[in-house]
Formats: C-alpha cells, sequence, structure tokens
C-alpha cells in the first residue's frame, strides 16, 4: 500500500490520475488553514463534488478499510484533515462533529499560538492549555488523530505525554538533516515515538537539505539515518506537496486574517511564493522514484512498504474509531 499522510493541491482531474499512476491507495488532504466551521464545510462540499465527478478515480475515506477498498479497485481514497483548529472555533463539541462529518487529523497549531498550544514560530512555547487537555482528551475519545507539524517543542512534548492515544507529525523531517523552525529536534521525535505515534517526512523544499536541490539520494539516506535511529515503524511519508497552487495560496497559508502584513516564513525574504519541487518529486509520481531511492540505500522491499504506506495503514487502524469502554 501507498499512503501520503498530507497534501494541499489545487486538485483537479489530472492531479487525480497522478496519484493512480503514482500507485497512492491513500492521500491525507488539508481542508483547513484558517477557516472557520462554515467555511471548511463549503470546502467539504468542493469535495462532495470532486467524488461525484471522478468516481473512478477517488472516493471519500474514514477507516484503514477504505485504503484496503482503495488498493482493491484501483482508486485513492481521499482523509481529511485541518492544519489548525480554528474550525471548531471555541466550542470543544465541534470536535465529535467534524470526527462526524469525516475529519480524521487536526493540528492543534498552525505556526502561531492557537487556543490550544504554542506555534513553531513563537518565541515562547507555552506549551498546551488548559483548552488544549480538554480537546486532546475529547479527540482521544472520538477518533481524531493530534497533529502537531506546525506547533513548537514543549506543546509537542506536552502533547504526547498528555494524550492517552498516539500523536503524529504529519510532515516534517529532522531538524538535525535540515535546520528549520518546522523540522523536529531529536526530543521531540522521541516523545512522539514513544507516545507509539510517526512522522511524515515532507518534500517541502524549505523541509529539506539544499532545498530544491535536494537529491533523492540524500533524502532517502535521511530516511535510513532516522530509521537506524528510532526504528522503521515509526516512519512514513508526508509530501506536504502543494502542487498547481498560485503564489497567493500560500500567502493565505501562512497569513490566513491574523496579520496585514506579509509572512514569509523560512523561505528568502525576497520570495514569497511557492518555491520549486526537486525534480524527482514534482508529483505525486515521485513516490515510485522514492521506491527506487530507498532501495539503492538498502531497505529490504518489506521495509519500503511500511514506510510508503504500511505503517499509516496500521495507525489508521488503531486510530481512526472512537474509544470503546
Amino acid at each position: 500500500m501507498r499512503i501520503d499522510a498530507l497534501q494541499y493541491c489545487n486538485y483537479s482531474e489530472k492531479i487525480f490520475r497522478q496519484w493512480r499512476e503514482a500507485h497512492l491507495d491513500a492521500v491525507h488532504v488539508t481542508i483547513a488553514y484558517h477557516e472557520n466551521f462554515r467555511e471548511m464545510v463549503a470546502n467539504l462540499e468542493a469535495w462532495n463534488r470532486h467524488f461525484e465527478r471522478f468516481p473512478e478515480l477517488i472516493f471519500k475515506g474514514t477507516t484503514a478499510a477504505d485504503v484496503e477498498l482503495a488498493n482493491a479497485s484501483g482508486k485513492t481514497a481521499v482523509f481529511f484533515g485541518f492544519q489548525n483548529p480554528s474550525p471548531i472555533e471555541d466550542d470543544i463539541g465541534l470536535v465529535e462533529i467534524v470526527h462526524q462529518l469525516g475529519v480524521r487529523f487536526m493540528q492543534l497549531t498552525y505556526n502561531n499560538q492557537s487556543l490550544l498550544a504554542s506555534g513553531c514560530y513563537e518565541p515562547v512555547d507555552a506549551g498546551i492549555s488548559r483548552m488544549g487537555k480538554e480537546v486532546i482528551a475529547e479527540m482521544n475519545r472520538v477518533g481524531l488523530v493530534v497533529d502537531m507539524s506546525h506547533s513548537g517543542d514543549r506543546s509537542t512534548i506536552e502533547a504526547a505525554e498528555f494524550s492517552k492515544r498516539p500523536i503524529v507529525i504529519t510532515h516534517a523531517n529532522p531538524y538535525e538533516w535540515a535546520p528549520a523552525l518546522r523540522n523536529k529536534r531529536d526530543e521531540v521525535l522521541r516523545a512522539v515515538f514513544q507516545s507509539g505515534g510517526m512522522i511524515g517526512f515532507s518534500l517541502y523544499p524549505h523541509h529539506l537539505r539544499d532545498k530544491s536541490e535536494c537529491t533523492l539520494a540524500g533524502f532517502c539516506q535521511m530516511v535510513a539515518d532516522t530509521v537506524s535511529k528510532y526504528g522503521v515503524e515509526h516512519i512514513g511519508i508526508g509530501s506536504d506537496l502543494c502542487q498547481d497552487q498560485p503564489d497567493s495560496v500560500v500567502e493565505w497559508m501562512r497569513v490566513g486574517r491574523w496579520t496585514k502584513q506579509i509572512d514569509y516564513g523560512e523561505g528568502s525574504k525576497s520570495v514569497p511564493g511557492f518555491p520549486p519541487q526537486p525534480d524527482w518529486f514534482a508529483d505525486s509520481r515521485g513516490f515510485n522514484y522514492l521506491q527506487t531511492g530507498l532501495a539503492d540505500v538498502g531497505f529490504s522491499e518489506t521495509e519500503i512498504e511500511l514506510i510508503l504506506g504500511g505503517n499509516w495503514h496500521r495507525f489508521f487502524k488503531q486510530n481512526f474509531a472512537p474509544l470503546v469502554g
């Protein structure tokens, strides 16, 4: 099985067909950055139209069984997630509602301080808030996965310690390989993995060593080094692919409505748009290169299957359903 644990593309028939060329059985797609609840519902409506138009290519996924169905039917199951808790507004009751609508991942922060935790761009990481602890407990109960991809170090470690279910970093890389505010230090990775959680390695250039010039061999060696340190069972792919998006979208991702200024993020202060993808991962068909690249650095066929999707499939089985009892 092949699973991409994070994308935010300008979705089209072209991209859905590329998913099939990449043999992707499941893709976790972002349906909210800064949207409130009603705006998020409008994004769900747009996805319903995609499902109606392209039933031979995609369908809505909510359980691990949907990944298996996609694999058997030659389609791609689409799983929904938030990169910010803004759709639940300040109402803990909406946690269960969004799960009922099919959402399976929610980040507690997107770079900045939220009602729940501190983002990785904040100069002071205050950790998990009172509301954050209540929301994590409710997320655990209903089966909404805690994602700390854009959160600060202290907040991520506290989330891993407080959560009764495994937490994830769906899209980031090790800080020691590519220093960036969004990448994760060893102590953060250890906390996530000790919780039973996972990381999806990112192909977003600002998170890569050598950025857009990152080589397939270099990326796959980073995967090998991380596996040798922590074990293969915690590792997957979360490409953070933003294919075919205009530069105005990256401004929305970073700015939303919280500032009047342009936030350039971790890239060049003079280039606010999307950086070019590495040529070997211009779109989802880069998974085919990853298959070869991982073999070249010594992974077995079984290990490659786990990294490219098997580990995420196991995680979905264990964490998408409500707690019983």
